[in-house]
């Protein structure tokens, strides 16, 4: 079972989402994936976020679960690694989110549609509370980090999750636009035990 979390702005309209989704489809695993669109408020996120986490394990063992979250979504899928011990594969994940957040303030609008939101203080301090600063069974989480990610701190990526398996690719970017060429290796930590 698969969850995908898109990042801040984003949506399930993403390029890494929509790959996701047809390698799914070609494996005849559809069922197995959710990759909803998050609300821009990070607990409404969350919340959605654990309602399908629970839709895809019924029977709530979360062992066979994993979160895959690229930037922002990666900062959540820490958070759920660590409430329901599943696994997760952080694509350029968003370390410190209530630092580098704190400069989008203000009305802003999606990637991928003309819709509008605002993120707010109060969005930042919902992103605070989600903070797990001590982080367990590093062996469950799956890092792939870019050299060249122009948002986000690859070395904060590999501090943070030390211990953890990893891809560390020279060059690259944020957006992960060599996504499908590690699908496979994706896929495999996925269905690994």
């Amino acid at each position: 079972m698969i969850l995908y979390l898109h990042g801040f702005r984003s949506s399930s309209l993403s390029a890494k989402s929509q790959q996701l989704q047809q390698a799914m489809a070609a494996a005849g695993r559809s069922q197995e994936l959710a990759a909803p669109d998050l609300p821009d408020d990070p607990q409404a996120a969350i919340a959605l976020a654990m309602a399908h986490a629970k839709q895809l394990c019924p029977s709530g063992n979360m062992q066979d679960l994993t979160v895959i979250g690229s930037s922002l979504g990666g900062y959540y899928a820490t958070w759920l690694k660590e409430e329901l011990n599943c696994k997760a594969v952080l694509i350029n994940p968003a370390i410190y989110a209530v630092r580098d957040l704190s400069t989008q303030l203000g009305h802003t609008t999606k990637f991928h549609s003309d819709a509008s939101f605002s993120f707010t203080a109060a969005s930042v301090r919902a992103l605070a509370s989600l903070y797990r600063p001590v982080l367990t069974n590093m062996q469950r989480y799956y890092l792939l980090a870019c050299t060249d990610d122009e948002v986000l701190d690859w070395q904060e990526m590999t501090h943070r999750y030390d211990g953890a398996r990893l891809t560390l690719i020279q060059g690259g970017d944020h957006a992960f636009s060599m996504f499908e060429r590690y699908l496979p290796a994706i896929l495999d930590f996925t269905a690994s035990k």
